[in-house]
């Protein structure tokens, strides 16, 4: 007897969350880099829906830098099935069943963490270039 197991649903706001946590993003700055209409209560709502407008998708992927087929159809439960059972104790069980993965989406998303890297640390120098000029204007005064 097969057990057949329900094929879990994708959850957009979930994923979008979950990205933005891996990159290290705050709500608040999310919002911010959306534009004027956003606000951390509005992201907040926008990761508790299931599934989110193409549209908003698209800009939010921009922001984070990820592609909007990531976000779309990534499954938590999937790759830790996967995870799980293909892994023990560091070693690869042969499960009869031959995959192949498509390393491009994963090299795009790592390529993306590294551009979102390195334009942050780019905005920090910019942050403390503007503290250091205004240091020095105040002294002035």
């Amino acid at each position: 007897m097969q057990s057949k197991t329900k094929p879990s649903r994708i959850h957009e706001g979930r994923n979008i969350k979950r990205f933005r946590e891996m990159l290290g993003i705050k709500q608040e700055a999310l919002a911010f880099e959306l534009g004027e209409d956003w606000n951390q209560k509005k992201i907040s709502i926008l990761e508790q829906r299931e599934t989110v407008d193409d549209r908003i998708m698209k800009q939010v992927s921009d922001v984070l830098k990820i592609p909007v087929d990531a976000i779309k159809n990534f499954d938590e439960e999937q790759v830790i099935n996967i995870i799980s059972n293909t892994f023990d104790n560091g070693a690869v069980l042969s499960t009869g069943y031959n995959s192949t993965f498509n390393i491009n989406p994963v090299e795009k998303w790592l390529e993306a963490l590294e551009e979102n890297k390195r334009l942050t640390d780019e905005l920090l120098k910019a942050k403390d270039e503007k503290i250091e000029l205004l240091e020095r204007l105040l002294g002035e005064k």
